[in-house]
């Protein structure tokens, strides 16, 4: 399923190439070719999941500071948004504009904003004088002789999309100088599709994402002909042209559009979706840059969805001390505005367009600390031993590397250049069975907090390293619980302080399985799961891999072993290297390495599709707890997602858990999802040369899919809110949400 932006794309150059062989020209699209059209979008899942579900927690906040409200509505087409609100919050709007230049929707809504006939529902019934509709396009001139007045607004909303605005930065500009004078709660709300709005210079307050929209339309020709004409925004008169214009969309549609049985006889396009909100401070960004560092050239984000944003030209700062930290935090409190944070840059939340994001990368030391207990809390339950001081811009490999050196390690994961968001949202590696999660180990941090902008340390934090002026507060233990797991959303996190653990060697070895037909692979599943890694010590860890080489299902199994004399020396393994080699074959051979040679020891590095296909591909994941995978019903579903894919180089990779992991009760961390066998891995790869094209974004969609048809078996979806409503998947827009997380 390809997304509406491609469509476009692919439209747009099918007409260019025929009328430029017959040399024509195309024309706007007439007010009933644009309503046409429009009908395929009107009652789609972004509207009933996302935008209207959005709107009542935006007006409540303003109504905290009034008792009634003033509305303007630009582009609502043939019914007002606001009026599809709950009753109590419709009876607050006292005043209603709105700007609908299509003649066949500003009648129908005046209509609905008039008095309701006998028996009927007025949809704001509390208007003090009747709606004031305009049919004409948005003004970006003097607007106060345009509404013969000073008349101000508490919210400006634009309901649909800003296509056909020709200076979108101008436009939102000329918005919030409508805003009226008040709590500064006003604001400006855009609706738009994800990646596709640029406002350059202007700080969002809130963002709201929906990556799950989707667009179905019948297919049926003359639907098809009114949608193409409405996406590739134009049409052209001459019949003849016309006709074999038409007939090319129809095939651009029907080869990009998806079908599922959800929608039968539909064509499906992606359409992700983003609400953005814009206070009357969103153009004070220069107050920021001229107190911290901007940083110089591009910065490399490896994350693909945080690559194709819009962030502000100028708008990733890079701060080199504790006080610009605060710096920022203070302007993003003062301005009601968002930042975002870039540590590793492998989260999708580093970049938001529209929001300033903080570069850590400054904050790059790691200390080793031979004790540290002398200054100790007495409510602390910190061990004796090493103590590991972290900056916040330091990466797995920097930790590795150094630790290693005093013969320690963390349990941290397997890429050496991802950042602190591994640690601070839980953390999935080798050690994990045998010491938990990466952030089980923290024991403190120094963080600046999001109320204040204040300095503090929580939990233990060597004396040496809490920053002058630091404070700790009182409920320092309950922050250190919510660091454990959710500490992107906690503040700016500047350090942390992890309790190492004695460095193991590793010997590993990997087999790859041929899987025969359905049959052959439930048995091997059954077979992996059961025979083998349900068996093996803390001290193992055994890893699955289904992938496709050629039209061939494959089953790779990776089993790790930490080996030193304190890790298993109280530990008895019920199978042995013999019975792995009995029961899976004679494998690879077994190899040794040390906590940094470990990082080349995954199998898609070294093994599948010729090692990461050669370094040439670009991916997207997603994370899902799984139990029982040996169960008929579990390991179906993984076998069909596997046939399913898109690109032969997608793949799904199993991570064991269990034994030290779920022995960690789940109300001990913020991090509660403990109850799990594997974490499943769902990964969509494709070329890199292919990014953009229709064989990237199906092996996108191939991943929301798969993670949608898993959900029912899981325990938990890792780094996101998908279990309690899949359909309406939140995000809040940074690491660190300063005002209402959206």
């Amino acid at each position: 399923m390809a997304t509406l932006d491609s469509l476009k794309q692919s439209l747009r150059s099918a007409a260019a190439e025929i009328l430029s062989q017959q040399r024509a020209h195309t024309s706007p699209l007439s007010a009933e070719q644009y309503s046409a059209g429009f009908s395929a979008f009107a009652n789609q899942m972004a509207y009933r999941e996302f935008k209207i579900p959005k709107l009542p927690s935006l007006v409540e906040s303003l109504l905290q500071t009034r008792t009634s409200l003033s509305i303007l509505e630009v582009g609502p087409g043939p019914k007002s948004i606001i009026g599809r609100l709950p009753g109590h919050l419709r009876r607050r709007v006292s005043r209603y504009a709105g700007f609908e230049p299509n003649k066949l929707f500003a009648w129908p809504l005046r209509n609905s904003l008039l008095p309701a006939s006998e028996g009927g529902e007025e949809q704001l019934p509390c208007l003090e004088s009747e709606a004031d509709i305009r049919r004409v396009l948005f003004p970006v001139d003097d607007e106060m002789a345009f509404y013969g007045g000073p008349r101000r607004f508490d919210l400006v909303l634009f309901c649909h999309s800003m296509y056909g605005m020709a200076d979108k930065q101008v436009i939102i500009k000329h918005a919030l100088g409508l805003l009226r004078k008040g709590s500064g709660e006003e604001m400006v709300v855009a609706f738009h599709r994800d990646g596709n709005l640029s406002l350059d210079g202007l700080a969002c307050r809130q963002m709201a994402v929906f990556p799950m929209g989707s667009v179905h339309v019948r297919d049926d020709e003359q639907v098809l002909d009114a949608f193409a004409d409405f996406v590739a925004g134009s049409t052209v008169h001459d019949t003849v042209i016309a006709k074999e214009l038409c007939e090319s969309y129809r095939k651009t549609c029907c080869v990009l559009g998806g079908r599922s049985k959800e929608k039968p006889g539909h064509l499906s396009f992606s359409s992700p979706q983003i609400m953005v909100t814009f206070e009357k401070k969103a153009t004070n960004l220069s107050a920021l840059t001229a107190q911290v560092p901007v940083v110089n050239g591009e910065r490399r984000i490896k994350n693909r969805e945080a690559l194709i944003r819009h962030p502000h030209r100028h708008a990733v700062v890079r701060p080199e001390t504790i006080q610009q930290v605060q710096q920022c935090v203070r302007w993003a409190l003062e301005n009601h505005a968002g930042l975002s944070i870039v540590g590793g840059s492998y989260s999708g939340n580093c970049l938001w367009s529209h929001v300033v994001a903080v570069d850590v990368g400054a904050f790059d030391e790691v200390h080793v600390l031979p004790t540290g207990s002398e200054d100790e809390p007495a409510d602390s339950t910190l061990q004796s031993g090493p103590i590991g001081v972290v900056g916040a811009g330091c990466t797995t490999g920097d930790i590795i590397t150094t630790a290693l050196e005093a013969d320690l390690t963390v349990p941290l994961g397997s890429r050496p250049s991802v950042g602190a968001g591994l640690w601070l949202q839980g953390g999935i590696g080798y050690l994990s069975r045998l010491h938990g999660l990466t952030s089980d180990p923290i024991v403190g941090a120094v963080i600046a907090s999001v109320t204040d902008g204040r300095i503090m340390h929580i939990g233990y934090m060597p004396s040496q390293h809490q920053p002058a002026g630091s404070v700790q507060p009182e409920n320092h233990l309950e922050k250190l619980w919510m660091l454990k797991g959710a500490g992107t959303n906690l503040g700016v996190v500047i350090s942390v302080a992890f309790q190492p653990c004695k460095a193991p060697m590793y010997a590993y070895r990997n087999w790859i399985l041929a899987l025969d037909d359905t049959v052959g692979v439930l048995a091997k599943v059954k077979l992996f799961d059961e025979g083998i890694a349900s068996k093996l010590p803390k001290h193992y860890s055994a890893d699955a891999y289904l992938f496709c080489e050629g039209d061939k299902m494959n089953l790779g199994i990776t089993v790790f072993e930490a080996s030193t004399t304190a890790v298993h020396a109280h530990e008895e393994s019920t199978i042995s290297a013999g019975d792995l080699t009995r029961i899976l074959g004679p494998g690879g051979p077994s190899k040794i390495v040390d906590s940094v040679g470990l990082f080349q020891a995954e199998m898609y590095m070294s093994g599948m599709h010729g090692g990461h296909a050669g370094g040439k591909t670009l991916s997207f994941k997603r994370c899902l707890f799984l139990e029982h995978i040996s169960s008929a019903e579990v390991a179906l579903a993984l076998v069909a997602a596997v046939k399913s894919r898109p690109s032969p180089l997608c793949y799904l990779h199993l991570l064991h858990g269990g034994a030290v992991i779920s022995e960690v009760a789940a109300g001990d961390t913020a991090f509660g999802c403990r109850d799990w066998d594997f974490a499943c891995v769902v990964t969509g790869v494709w070329p890199r040369d292919q990014d953009g094209t229709t064989t990237a974004e199906a092996a996108i969609q191939w991943v929301y899919d798969t993670v949608k048809v898993l959900l029912p078996h899981c325990s938990g979806v890792y780094g996101a809110e998908w279990r309690s409503n899949p359909t309406t998947h939140r995000r809040i827009f940074s690491s660190l949400s300063m005002r209402t997380p959206v």
